[in-house]
């Protein structure tokens, strides 16, 4: 293995993602501190990675000594000062809220040290308010990493106009340590992804709720009409229907599209807490 870019990684948010994206760079080689506000939920990221891992052994494709290389590189905490104060790289995975991730960075400016890279998971959100008043902007970039962390290829670079050109080669070469393949887009509302991704679901549950065709059936279309691996209706059952929602009204607002109004199915089934796979139940029974 070369060397890892970055040999220090702090991962801010525990959640499923958060888990994922540590996994990830622990994978790679780096030493990594799983940072949350809890012992409860810093725990849980940490069983998350594990489960991941021994399912991987049980089907025979990691070994176990592998799998404990990976967590013996995986450390834990809930002192979000202490997680970034030594890190190479700085991965927030925290709500998709503008005013908890901007003051995360707004802090961690003054904590860090002045070469650490400052990076945001956010699927969405506009990156230069992200960063807005950081300390050292052109350290700053958006790593959109993607659900299951462990097992999808693609990762979205998002550059701000101040983002330097040595922050995203370093996070270019990153990513492909990490196995992943790096694509660079502007930072606007939505990225590449998440405004095509979205887009085509919000479309997909119009017609669902129409009654054009089933949900099986509207996926199945896309599938195996368009190459797609998964539905956008199964994809938003992953992703979560309150997390799409959040995206869409977000991107409603900044592009001003009609594409982008929320369906009247999707916001009943959000109230009803049919979520998608998290609850068991959304356009399909988990």
């Amino acid at each position: 293995m070369s060397e890892v870019k970055f040999p220090k990684v702090a991962v801010l948010g525990a959640g499923t993602m958060g888990a994922g994206i540590a996994q990830v760079c622990a994978q790679a080689g780096s030493q990594v501190v799983l940072q949350d506000v809890s012992e409860e939920f810093v725990h849980k990221g940490l069983a998350r990675v594990r489960d991941f891992l021994q399912k991987g052994v049980e089907k025979g494709k990691t070994s176990p000594a592998v799998r404990d290389g990976v967590l013996a590189r995986v450390a834990t905490t809930t002192d979000r000062a202490a997680a970034a104060r030594a890190a190479d790289l700085v991965i927030e995975a925290v709500p998709e809220q503008l005013e908890l991730k901007n003051g995360l960075f707004r802090e961690l400016a003054g904590v860090v040290t002045s070469t650490c890279v400052l990076a945001s998971n956010t699927s969405s959100l506009s990156l230069a308010k992200v960063f807005a008043g950081v300390a050292g902007p052109g350290r700053c970039i958006g790593m959109h990493f993607f659900n299951p962390v462990p097992l999808m290829a693609l990762l979205e670079l998002v550059r701000t106009d101040a983002t330097a050109p040595a922050t995203i080669d370093a996070v270019t070469q990153y990513g492909r340590q990490l196995g992943k393949e790096p694509i660079l887009v502007k930072d606007v509302p939505g990225f590449a992804s998440s405004r095509l991704g979205v887009c085509i679901a919000l479309e997909a549950i119009r017609m669902l709720e129409a009654g054009v065709a089933s949900a099986e059936d509207i996926d199945k279309a896309m599938v195996l009409g368009y190459g797609h691996p998964m539905g956008p209706l199964k994809v938003t059952d992953v992703v979560g229907l309150d997390v799409r929602l959040a995206i869409a009204e977000n991107l409603r607002k900044e592009l001003g599209l009609l594409g982008f109004e929320v369906p009247a199915l999707m916001r009943r089934m959000v109230a009803e807490k049919k979520l998608g796979k998290k609850t068991g139940q959304g356009f399909y029974r988990w």
